[in-house]
């Protein structure tokens, strides 16, 4: 494991490039997270330091690669997880700059909002031992950002600690009386200036969306952290990334949880 130091130089180095907008690229060999592990600590650094910027609080998470359509996109077998800060969290209809991304893109998703925070604890986590700790669920839209040279000689460990292309998103109205869907069964599609770009269901997400949000559990309880009330959790897009530029128009519909929009603007 890397040292105090290194591990500032390497938050500082990913958190400069980000804000720049300048596309990232590897870590020197000393300063590159050498496994997820190390990769979600250097995540944690970064995230202070984007505190800082300006970025707002930790407001919820993200879960990547929990789809077979987006693990094959990707190149990555498993899920990884991110956080999203407040300043990026949009509602219902949005426009985003275009110059504010170096390559904007969109994912359709289901997205959770906890009633009760989740302790490391209250292990072991499973679809159902969730159920309880889920106050609504909505739709949402996940907007990332392809800010790396190339993500795919990048690494896992450093995308990790980069949010895993983590850029903001657009909630919907929470859903209260969610009980009643059949999460599964629920079909997400997204639609480009009017026209379909993809579908998805929501057993694409790891054959039901709350085993993401216990794999999340699972994942954080193992480095010690929690889950609290009132942070919405993004489980995984059902359709693959959609790349956008200035003009462009997109809609999200995810049936019983509504449509939602975001445009981009010159």
């Amino acid at each position: 494991m890397i040292d105090k130091k290194r591990w500032a130089r390497a938050a500082q180095a990913l958190v400069e490039q980000r804000l720049s907008l300048t596309p990232i690229e590897a870590l020197p060999e000393s300063l590159r997270p050498r496994d997820e592990s190390e990769g979600y600590m250097l995540q944690r650094e970064v995230n202070r330091l984007l505190v800082e910027a300006g970025l707002g609080h930790a407001a919820g998470h993200k879960i990547g690669c929990t789809t077979p359509v987006m693990q094959a996109f990707l190149g990555i077998p498993n899920p990884c997880a991110g956080e999203v800060l407040a300043k990026g969290v949009l509602h219902r209809s949005a426009n985003v700059p275009r110059s504010g991304f170096v390559k904007p893109g969109v994912e359709c998703e289901i997205a959770v909002e906890l009633a009760r925070d989740i302790y490391p604890q209250d292990a072991p986590f499973t679809r159902e031992s969730m159920v309880p700790a889920v106050g609504g669920v909505m739709a949402a839209i996940e907007i990332v950002d392809d800010r790396y040279r190339d993500y795919r000689t990048l690494g896992v460990p450093t995308l990790i600690a980069d949010d895993f292309f983590d850029c903001g998103c657009v909630l919907g109205e929470p859903i209260t009386d969610w009980r009643r869907l059949d999460l599964p069964r629920l079909t997400g599609v997204t639609y480009v200036n009017g026209v379909e770009a993809g579908r998805g269901a929501g057993a694409l997400v790891m054959e039901h969306p709350l085993e993401a949000l216990a794999w999340l559990a699972r994942s954080r309880a193992m480095r010690g952290s929690g889950l609290r009330k009132g942070a919405f959790v993004l489980l995984g897009s059902v359709v693959e990334t959609k790349w956008l530029d200035a003009g462009d128009e997109v809609r999200v519909e995810v049936e019983e949880l509504g449509s939602l929009s975001l445009k981009v603007d010159p």
